[in-house]
């Protein structure tokens, strides 16, 4: 069987599309709570992880408006340094790290491979518990008094001071770790073992190559925070000497363990969003993505680099003066494959013939946020400079220009580009593109002038500054606001349309991936039959003979 022909649909433009009853025995909650299909999943995913979203941002807020004054007169200071340390745990490990991967990747890899679920179905609802039980605790630790360590962790900081909540705090993170190993497991065998007749690896998607290598990072680099954070608890309870150095430990050996980690998450993070561009961008330029085996080649040499160059958030730690040069070479080389997709993208716009709905917005933003972000990465990935900005609100930018406006544009844009395959609704265009632009904006508004400020000399971190940074504070609060709404209308539009949203169709957008040739919402079972994959990925001129035939049968 073709997979031009996986399925006669029928037109949806007048159909039904069935309402959720929590009531029934087949759509009850218990029914979803015990759910096997990655779908359902992955909306459970994804009510948990907007959820989180809301408690980092608004623990975002509260920092902003802390500064939006040199004085520290909202909060005290041991506060203050609860509150960005939760802010950081909450949006790292609970919002950035699973978003794209636990939501769409959950929904849409089977989809695009043209298999009837995930490999691990019962691992993969274990790792939503996970995450929901770490969430838990880090809840609880928020309302036990929160933790004043920082995101990192750093030694002595979490090791010594028995006044914070570090115990709780890494016990959640450790659980919400195996989440990821087992979502990054599930998604390599899946991707192995399960692909449609046809399918072979330069016909998949690039979504599903970014998220094989993001994958790879999962099960290799989160068992190495773990065991980082199982030392950390061991020492403060049991008096271990790992990483004191009055008993023999080494308290740089932890920033070591993390950053291995840690830098590679940056990538866990961002290559599952680089996925979701390549498919906005081909979609709604109507074109192959320039240069595909490159690209994905490219998903595969982030994943590897990105394992050789954590030691540039150490170059100020006393490591050696040869090692940062080694290091600061890597963190260049790094930026190649990264820099590959952003030329290749660009590529692919030339002469296509391109649209500008919502998702095409949005992947604008993140390639203009993330360039910028990568670009003043190399300030800090070369020894000079990176002495003078570490620990400055050049770092905070640059970060969130990478994560943040990098890895949640391209997280709105997936979400408003799979939308309707999710639901089967449609939401409204003109307010949606309107929160893409008011997004955009009000990023550059808040992070921007932060650049500005850790060239000056601005540190991060504390919750006084000399007045003459008041100003560029003011401009980023401002923005802030800004911000604050554009993430606030899409959560209020998108749960408005799942009630009276236009119905969508099964492929409103005329892509090509395997998900847009079945109904919307899918079955249950994916597909009807196995789809056999006879065409080569953003085939448009293979769309285009798909819909001749249709049409010739329908006239018939």
């Amino acid at each position: 069987m073709s997979s031009s022909t996986i399925v006669s649909l029928p037109d949806q433009s007048t159909a039904r599309i069935p309402k959720v009853n929590f009531i029934t025995k087949e759509n009850g909650l218990l029914s979803w709570l015990l759910t096997g299909d990655h779908k359902r999943i992955a909306m459970l995913y994804l009510a948990s992880i907007t959820f989180f979203f809301a408690i980092g941002g608004a623990l975002a807020g509260l920092i902003r408006l802390e500064l939006l004054t040199p004085q520290s007169d909202l909060m005290a200071t041991d506060t203050y340094n609860k509150v960005f340390t939760m802010h950081g745990v909450v949006m790292i490990f609970l919002f950035l790290v699973p978003s794209v991967p636990a939501t769409l990747g959950n929904f849409l890899i089977p989809l695009m491979i043209g298999a009837k679920d995930l490999a691990l179905p019962k691992i993969n609802l274990l790792s939503w518990y996970l995450y929901v039980a770490g969430g838990i605790l880090v809840l609880y630790t928020m309302a036990a008094g929160g933790v004043d360590t920082g995101w990192t962790f750093t030694t002595p900081l979490s090791t010594h001071y028995l006044n914070t909540n570090v115990l709780s705090t890494g016990i959640a993170i450790f659980i919400a770790g195996f989440s990821s190993i087992f979502t990054g497991l599930n998604f390599i065998v899946t991707i192995h073992k399960m692909r449609a007749p046809g399918m072979t690896w330069f016909r998949l998607p690039l979504f599903v190559w970014s998220h094989y290598a993001a994958s790879i990072l999962m099960v290799l680099g989160t068992p190495v925070l773990a065991i980082a954070l199982v030392l950390v608890i061991l020492e403060r309870t049991m008096g271990i000497g790992v990483f004191d150095a009055a008993k023999g430990g080494d308290p740089i050996l932890f920033q070591h363990l993390f950053w291995f980690y840690s830098h590679p998450a940056v990538y866990i993070m961002i290559l599952p969003g680089m996925g979701v561009i390549s498919e906005v961008i081909s979609t709604f330029s109507r074109k192959r993505v320039f240069g595909y085996t490159a690209v994905a080649f490219s998903s595969v040499a982030i994943a590897v680099f990105g394992f050789f160059v954590w030691e540039h958030h150490m170059f100020i730690m006393g490591v050696s003066s040869y090692s940062t040069l080694v290091f600061s070479l890597l963190t260049m080389l790094v930026a190649v494959p990264s820099a590959i997709k952003i030329f290749n993208w660009s590529f692919t716009l030339y002469k296509g013939s391109i649209t500008f709905e919502t998702p095409m917005l949005y992947a604008f933003g993140f390639m203009g946020l993330f360039t910028i972000g990568g670009l003043t990465g190399v300030f800090l990935g070369t020894t000079g400079t990176d002495i003078h900005l570490t620990e400055t609100y050049f770092i905070v930018a640059h970060f969130h220009f990478v994560m943040v406006g990098g890895m949640l544009m391209a997280f709105l844009s997936g979400i408003h580009f799979w939308w309707p395959k999710m639901t089967g609704r449609m939401y409204p265009e003109k307010i949606s593109q309107l929160a893409a632009l008011i997004t955009f904006i009000g990023f550059n508004f808040t992070f921007f002038p932060q650049f500005i400020l850790g060239t000056l000399g601005m540190p991060r971190r504390y919750a006084a500054y000399p007045a003459e940074f008041q100003v560029l504070n003011v401009f980023s609060t401002a923005g802030a606001t800004i911000l604050g709404v554009g993430y606030l209308l899409p959560i209020l539009y998108l749960t408005w349309s799942l009630r009276y949203g236009e119905i969508a169709g099964s492929n409103p957008w005329q892509a090509t991936g395997l998900e847009w040739q079945i109904q919307s919402p899918p079955l249950t079972e994916n597909f009807p039959e196995i789809p056999i994959v006879d065409h080569d990925a953003y085939d448009y001129d293979w769309l285009e003979r798909k819909h001749e035939r249709e049409r010739e049968v329908t006239s018939v």
